[in-house]
């Protein structure tokens, strides 16, 4: 039975307080595609996804019409490409992403990921090829996206696919140095990579995922400050206990959109990933919410306290809210997608350094971050290394998306536009951590991994 107020109050989040579904993501396996033959492959590629994922769009408007909810982006994951190239005799893998760009093209969604590789323990057949087509793949697509899994806390880093991934990072900026290297925007470096993750541009689809899945991505870090702002001065106890009760609502809303999918499409219900996902647009900013606790702005020291009570209060509201909780869920403090966190940027309050603290109690890792053009690959790899080392040990899910801004100093500004924003390029610590990277190897696993 539906609660009058609980329908007026939804309506005035989503009116005033940027309430909206920020995805709905479905995805599909490709491992009934794979082929010896790349171009038969592709053609398999193609028809499995736009047979699926024909009526995903259609679905998702129908919904926003009928509910009045915003659904941001339609997209969709796939199985991560490199296993499908294992098979091919070939080292042109970029065909694949083409195919994929294809798909997307004709289904009318906003990205699709997918475009990766699982080699936290090592490289398989296929890895390589499709790694060094990462660069290429992005410049000559506009909707495709890629991630790399480089390690988990069960197997340890790779620590060759670090090294690597500081090059391909670097040569996907340096590809689209033309739009705003925006090929690096569409790269991530995971640690413990979750296999039903609906956001991008870390999307794809796991092995242990069933045939087709629809998975869903909420929002609504406006709601939850404009929360904090009425409720006045209260204890943190209370501040918490408000966060959640905040958390169940904008879940409750995720939760009938990804069951209404679902049921349209006749697929499986997959997981809502309950992540407060800001914007660049005002009032809906993570940092915004620290700021409401009492933080003069994002970056001050309390940060990362304020940060851990509210990603554990967003997960402990929004797990009583769904029955199917997964993805990466949390609270996401990426750079150039967050008002708050793009001021903070700015007035040099918010460090790597503040950020990289942050990361160990939130969703994910150091997100659209923009750094000077001329950072050395093996920068890069050593940041890509801190940030899984924090994963690792944890046991959580961290990840980079940092975005060489080639031409570009400190202070400088870089624009995106749209959910991916803008913002300064930040300061990045530039003593050489070459020999420690040219090292290579592995770096095992903790003793946390010894579980079985």
């Amino acid at each position: 039975m539906y609660n009058t107020h609980d329908i007026l109050e939804t309506i005035k989040m989503i009116e005033e307080e940027h309430l909206d579904i920020r995805t709905v993501t479905m995805g599909i396996s490709l491992l009934d595609c794979i082929d010896s033959d790349i171009d038969k492959a592709c053609e398999k590629v193609y028809r499995k996804i736009t047979t699926c994922a024909a009526e995903l769009v259609p679905v998702c408007q129908k919904i926003e019409k009928k509910y009045g909810i915003p659904i941001i982006n339609k997209r969709i994951a796939v199985t991560p490409i490199a296993m499908l190239a294992s098979a091919c005799q070939t080292s042109n893998i970029v065909k694949f992403a083409l195919t994929l760009e294809k798909a997307a093209n004709a289904m009318g969604v906003n990205f699709i990921g997918g475009y990766s590789a699982l080699v936290g323990k090592g490289f398989a057949a296929g890895d390589y090829a499709l790694i060094e087509s990462i660069p290429e793949a992005l410049s000559v697509t506009d909707h495709v996206c890629s991630s790399v899994n480089i390690g988990s806390t069960k197997a340890g880093l790779n620590m060759d696919a670090v090294k690597m991934m500081g090059k391909i990072v670097k040569q996907a900026a340096e590809l689209t140095k033309d739009r705003n290297c925006i090929g690096a925007a569409k790269l991530v470096v995971f640690c413990n990579a979750p296999e039903d993750n609906p956001f991008m541009a870390g999307a794809f689809h796991g092995v242990g995922e069933p045939d087709c899945v629809i998975n869903v991505g909420v929002s609504g870090p406006g709601v939850v400050r404009a929360a904090l702002e009425k409720a006045g001065d209260m204890d943190l106890s209370g501040v918490a206990e408000l966060i959640k009760r905040t958390a169940f609502k904008i879940t409750r809303v995720g939760q009938l959109v990804a069951r209404e999918a679902a049921n349209a499409l006749g697929v499986p219900f997959g997981i809502v990933d309950l992540s407060l996902a800001p914007t660049p647009a005002v009032g809906d900013s993570v940092a915004h919410i620290l700021e409401q606790m009492g933080l003069e702005q994002c970056g001050a020291c309390g940060t990362t306290a304020a940060l851990a009570m509210l990603n554990d209060a967003v997960k402990k509201g929004g797990v009583m809210a769904s029955s199917h909780v997964g993805g990466l869920s949390g609270a996401f403090i990426p750079v150039t997608e967050d008002a708050g966190m793009i001021d903070a940027a700015r007035a040099g309050t918010l460090t790597i350094e503040k950020l990289e603290a942050m990361t160990a109690v939130c969703s994910v890792g150091l997100d659209m971050i923009n750094i000077p053009g001329d950072t050395p690959p093996e920068v890069i790899s050593a940041i890509i290394a801190d940030e899984a080392a924090i994963g690792m040990i944890n046991s959580k899910t961290t990840a980079v998306r940092v975005i060489p801004a080639i031409g570009k100093k400190v202070g400088e500004e870089l624009e995106f536009g749209g959910l991916l924003g803008s913002g300064p390029v930040m300061k990045v610590n530039t003593a050489s951590p070459l020999k420690f990277i040219s090292r290579a190897g592995r770096i095992p696993a903790p003793i946390q991994s010894l579980k079985n």
